[in-house]
């Protein structure tokens, strides 16, 4: 998260620490309760938490506004600080922070806006919109508060809302960076390529937010020839002060369309290129462990145990896999249906999951939760996802939850959702990792950062998804990425029974359904059933030798 600090208290910012941020992921810890009173200290303390924060030395920053809160318990300014740093490690301990502040300074646009934002980081929508409204009421010319509205309006599927919001904040400052990109991604989701396309390109010629800028625009279709605009991405990664997040983008999408045109050397030249500039790693041996623990936990004696529990809701839909396996195709063939809606990549599961000590640094404390759940609370639990989820659509009879990594916590859908329907998605093992290697996933998905990391993260799914199977006979219902392909119809009426719902031939034309999609492949999603991505790996197979051999026994070669 951007360091987004009142204007009130940028006289602390003099000149900041000079030295490279630290890595080390700071331990949040709630604020003390001791009161001994303000002292002349505290003033320091904060200018200099405000200077390491604004460097990026977050623990140091931390263990400084802790030392605040010892002196002045109710310090909204140290409490604001906790909350952005928690941001990028403890979601929910960042909230509480932010939480604290608003309510010490409600009248605060910067404190409303920042939890806003946080809100939405974790799929909040409604509390996202309450939080960033308040914060464009407090400072109407607040931009960024109207640009979060607009995404997060999006998110919700109310697009001509999200429009509204963007078309103010372009009243206010047409030349924010922020506004036309953020217009045009809205744009784009909604099937608006055009218009998405004109804004894109007023980007580019203002040389504003240009890396992001080409790979919205590139992700925009599919390139049969090739365009003037990979003489242009070339030739900024030719300039040597392109380097960090901007070269990676770049090298992004001339990979894109170098792809497009069947150019697949050269392509997964900068498909490397692109991945040498993630910093972080991924630890298969603790991810590895944590399939153990979940494995360990969740027996067929623990669900024995919990038969009963939850809520017997018929509404919920988990469409879940790998990433770019098929789940957003899924979705909107499901979605298609009048009585089904989509509500997209939802957070609120993991977040229970997190709630319920299911961590995956969980500590001694993983799982035990879970094993002294009782009815009453799994019954809590499962009230706040359906409020959360029924949100989204308060009348549709199914609403789907496509997020993909929900294979993880299968076991908890099966305790606190027994009649809820859960849709495995399954495509080629190769093929499957490897559009999650070319694809610009971000956030936790580390592991695609590499391609021996990426093989034995898939055998990792693979192991946990033979485990659900065996202890929840007959819940899982599997769909083939490639039988979809090949039999449409045959698949898609599988599913719509699956969801004990009759056909509807709307269901064969999701590609003209209405609404936003929020996902990379929103452009394709939107064209009829092709065949162009079954067996795609054996373009690349000179480059793959590190995946196939990290798959092993998994790989359909």
């Amino acid at each position: 998260m951007s360091s987004r600090l009142p204007p009130a208290w940028a006289k602390h910012l003099k000149s900041g620490p000079t030295s490279k941020p630290q890595v080390k992921q700071p331990a949040l810890k709630r604020p003390k309760a001791e009161p001994p009173g303000r002292t002349q200290a505290v003033d320091q303390l904060l200018k200099q938490a405000l200077q390491l924060h604004h460097a990026k030395r977050l623990p140091e920053a931390e263990e400084l506004c802790h030392r605040v809160l010892e002196l002045t318990p109710n310090n909204p300014l140290a409490l604001y600080v906790l909350g952005a740093i928690g941001l990028d490690f403890d979601d929910e301990l960042a909230i509480e922070y932010l939480s604290q502040a608003c309510s010490l300074m409600p009248d605060n646009s910067y404190f409303q806006f920042t939890l806003g934002e946080a809100y939405l980081k974790v799929g909040e929508y409604s509390l996202a919109i309450e939080h960033l409204q308040r914060a464009y009421e407090l400072k109407p010319d607040l931009v960024e508060a109207l640009c979060a509205l607009g995404q997060t309006y999006a998110l919700y599927d109310k697009t001509e809302m999200a429009l509204t919001m963007y078309e103010k904040a372009l009243a206010i400052d047409r030349d924010h960076p922020l506004v036309r990109l953020g217009l045009a991604r809205m744009l784009m989701s909604t099937g608006q390529i055009d218009e998405a396309t004109i804004y894109l390109e007023e980007i580019i010629a203002r040389r504003e937010n240009l890396s992001a800028a080409y790979v919205s625009l590139v992700n925009s279709r599919t390139f049969s020839t090739e365009p003037p605009q990979l003489k242009s991405i070339l030739g900024e990664l030719s300039n040597p002060a392109v380097s960090g997040d901007q070269a990676h983008d770049l090298h992004q999408a001339a990979g894109k369309v170098l792809n497009d045109l069947g150019r697949y050397d050269e392509a997964m030249e900068h498909f490397l290129k692109a991945k040498s500039f993630r910093t972080s790693s991924f630890d298969i041996e603790s991810y590895r462990g944590w399939v153990d623990s979940m494995i360990s936990l969740f027996d067929a004696e623990l669900l024995a145990a919990k038969a009963g529990f939850g809520d017997p809701s018929e509404v919920p839909v988990f469409v879940l896999g790998m990433p770019r396996s098929g789940t957003t195709l899924t979705e909107q063939i499901c979605s298609s249906h009048p009585d089904v809606h989509g509500a997209g990549e939802l957070t609120k599961l993991s977040r229970l999951a997190v709630s319920s000590h299911l961590k995956k640094n969980g500590g001694p404390t993983f799982g035990q939760l879970v094993r002294s759940m009782t009815v009453d609370r799994s019954q809590i639990l499962a009230g706040e996802y359906l409020s959360n989820l029924c949100l989204h659509s308060p009348v549709a009879s199914r609403i789907v939850d496509k997020m993909p990594h929900n294979f993880e916590l299968i076991g908890l859908i099966g305790i606190l959702f027994p009649n809820a329907r859960i849709i495995h998605c399954r495509r080629d093992p190769i093929d499957s990792c490897l559009s999650c290697f070319v694809s610009n996933l971000t956030g936790t998905h580390n592991y695609t950062d590499d391609l021996r990391s990426l093989g034995l993260y898939y055998r990792e799914y693979d192991r946990l998804m033979r485990h659900w199977k065996s202890i929840l006979p007959g819940r899982i219902f599997e769909i083939s990425y490639e039988d979809l392909i090949a039999d449409q119809e045959e698949q898609s009426r599988r599913l719509i029974d699956h969801l004990g719902l009759a056909w509807d031939d709307a269901c064969l034309r999701f590609f003209a359904k209405r609404g936003s999609v929020q996902t990379l492949s929103s452009w394709q999603v939107r064209q009829p059933i092709y065949s162009s991505s079954v067996k795609r790996w054996r373009n690349y197979q000179g480059n793959l030798q590190p995946l196939i051999e990290a798959l092993g026994d998994l790989a359909y070669v």
